[in-house]
């Protein structure tokens, strides 16, 4: 898979967690594709921290509405019964816990269901953004991510970078498997059929479970 098919084989799996009428909010790049996969018969109410909820999927090629962005600047569209307000309305919704999931990217994810995804020490950053309250906020956190950047793992025994929460991931999705935190630790539940366990082992430093009941990995 080139870059782009495996973004998208990610989102689709992604939105196999969606369940009718969950409140979702979609990180900036990876996850926003997510919106785009929803299952059929499936309605769920899309949150943007920037001050919305009723997020529809990308619009058509020139279709575009400069007015209609995401917290990240992409253009999107938005649904009948969409609402919009300010900031403080937004993450009152956030912090108030109404927000069932969340799918944010990560730079490092560790063993003990840390998250860092807001910032590289020497690098300029414009701020951590809502990944702070979204993944303390919302029920259920999801991390949608390539499995290692440039071959490097990113899913580790610990995170080298600083943290945007600690102990608050429940799942991590990639284009290799689909990783669950439990009682008795990481656990992969999921294994994308074109690769082995070994193959995932390779380039994961944290240490893992494998599931007895593994299931194959469907989008």
């Amino acid at each position: 898979m080139d870059k782009k098919e495996l973004q998208a084989f990610i989102a689709r799996r992604v939105a196999k967690e969606l369940k009718d009428g969950d409140v979702v909010n979609l990180g900036i790049g990876l996850p926003t594709l997510v919106a785009n996969y929803v299952p059929e018969g499936v309605e769920v109410v899309f949150q943007s921290e920037n001050g919305f909820v009723g997020l529809g999927a990308a619009p058509e090629p020139g279709e575009e509405d400069d007015d209609l962005v995401n917290a990240g600047g992409a253009h999107v569209t938005i649904l009948p019964g969409g609402a919009f307000f300010d900031s403080s309305i937004s993450f009152a919704l956030i912090r108030g816990g109404h927000v069932d999931i969340t799918v944010l990217g990560a730079l490092e994810v560790d063993q003990e269901g840390n998250l860092a995804n807001w910032k590289i020490p020497g690098k300029m950053v414009p701020g951590m953004g809502g990944a702070m309250d979204l993944v303390v906020g919302a029920k259920k956190v999801i991390v949608a991510m390539e499995h290692t950047a440039r071959g490097n793992p990113k899913i580790l025994k610990k995170c080298n970078l600083p943290l945007t929460a600690k102990g608050q991931v429940d799942m991590i999705i990639t284009e290799m498997g689909v990783f669950e935190f439990t009682d008795e630790g990481l656990i992969l539940t999921e294994i994308n059929p074109e690769f082995t366990v070994e193959d995932i082992e390779a380039v994961t430093e944290a240490d893992f479970k494998v599931s007895s009941y593994l299931k194959k990995m469907e989008v």
